[in-house]
């Protein structure tokens, strides 16, 4: 499902085309179609270039190109009532922004422009059918519109049960440290197609991945297997501490629970990738000693929760990176926006109310911890997609 979720912050460029396409429409009733020979109004009013205007939104003024049209009778230029009305809008509500993004969220474009007439004072009847046709196809080609102007370096990817359904959703963090929902699909964490289907649709949409991203999952076997083939070598894949903590604890009795995780806790706080690693190994032989599986699964995933040590990052970013925690605040906001559906009637009606959702959401989320230096993580992936691009070459040279 092609999902674009951040158009809450292009709100006014979602006000841009409605405007423009409400100043033609008039002008086309009035002059005719661009080029065309056949004139309205026995030819009376002519096209005439444009003058700058601007049409305020809520707080912000939206600068304006106003088509100009000469009325050949009076042998002067006519201002157009679209444009009056249009500087005379009430403030927008709460409910009528919301309502344009739940339109957009489940596509249904139709509501998008009712909703939208509404806010610009135009009935129903007032909007022409060639009018909705022109704005629904502009529309959906603004919601299909490109990730390549996104400077993505990491995705956060994690499945949560959200009234009792699994979605997976994926978030992404730009080199300025904005956290952005990119897209989300109702699965099961265990099951790698629809996983990789998101992430192949991210992929057709311009998502940057050829140098590299830093990939921080929850341990799923699925999810991993999606990202490897998705993004084979490019994906540098860090799993959350916390979650492999958790998994080794179900293992612990409860009297040396909170020994095991005070070892753990001390283990990947440790500054190098060499410190770390050792102290976990000591800690995966006191293990052995308490319960076999537990020691299996702390070496299972070792190597993986210590990626940020291993490429020279824990120390600065382990605050945001370390754990899922960053998609788990998304999830948990998620989860509070759909208790107000007590019933969901299909599939798609949950679809869209976490579209939804995640397009108000979005426009809230803070940066992550860092963010300013985040050009050393980029650097780091870099660097490490380099050094397995010369291990391969010279694996290859070997004949291995």
């Amino acid at each position: 499902v092609d999902l674009k979720m951040s158009l809450l912050q292009n709100h006014l460029s979602i006000c841009q085309i409605m405007i423009n396409e409400l100043l033609e429409e008039e002008v086309t009733q009035k002059a005719g179609a661009r080029y065309s020979r056949e004139k309205p109004n026995d030819g009376r009013y002519s096209r005439w270039g444009f003058n700058p205007g601007s049409v305020r939104i809520g707080d912000q003024k939206l600068k304006v190109e106003v088509p100009r049209i000469y009325d050949n009778e009076q042998n002067k230029n006519t201002m157009l009532n679209r444009y009056e009305d249009l500087k005379q809008l009430p403030e927008q509500t709460e409910q009528l922004i919301n309502g344009v993004l739940l339109g957009l969220s489940m596509r249904d474009y139709g509501k998008v422009i009712d909703h939208f007439g509404e806010g610009f004072g135009m009935s129903k009847s007032s909007i022409s059918r060639s009018f909705i046709e022109r704005t629904e196809e502009k529309l959906k080609e603004f919601e299909s519109r490109s990730l390549e102007h996104l400077n993505v370096i990491a995705l956060f990817i994690d499945g949560k049960y959200l009234s009792k359904e699994q979605i997976i959703i994926c978030m992404g963090v730009t080199l300025q440290g904005e956290k952005i929902p990119l897209g989300f699909v109702q699965a099961a964490t265990e099951n790698s197609v629809p996983i990789k289907d998101m992430l192949t649709n991210l992929k057709e949409r311009g998502l940057a991945w050829e140098e590299g991203l830093l990939c921080v999952i929850d341990g799923s076997k699925g999810i991993r297997k999606a990202i490897e083939e998705s993004f084979g070598d490019k994906a540098v894949i860090h799993r959350c501490q916390w979650h492999k903590q958790e998994n080794i604890l179900k293992y612990i009795p409860e009297k040396d629970q909170q020994a095991v995780k005070r070892k753990y806790q001390k283990s990947v706080n440790k500054d190098s990738y060499k410190e770390a690693r050792e102290s976990l190994i000591d800690l995966k032989r006191d293990l052995e000693k308490i319960n076999l599986s537990a020691a299996r699964s702390l070496e299972e995933g070792l190597e993986d929760i210590l990626t940020l040590h291993r490429i020279g990052l824990n120390e600065d970013f382990s605050i945001s990176f370390a754990t899922t925690n960053c998609i788990e605040n998304l999830n948990s906001q998620v989860e509070k926006y759909l208790r107000k559906v007590k019933f969901w009637k299909n599939s798609k009606e949950r679809y869209r109310w976490t579209a939804a959702a995640m397009l108000e959401i979005e426009f809230k989320m803070r940066k992550v911890n860092n963010f300013k230096n985040l050009d050393k993580m980029q650097k780091a992936i870099k660097k490490e997609i380099h050094k397995r691009t010369s291990q391969q070459g010279i694996s290859t040279r070997n004949g291995t």
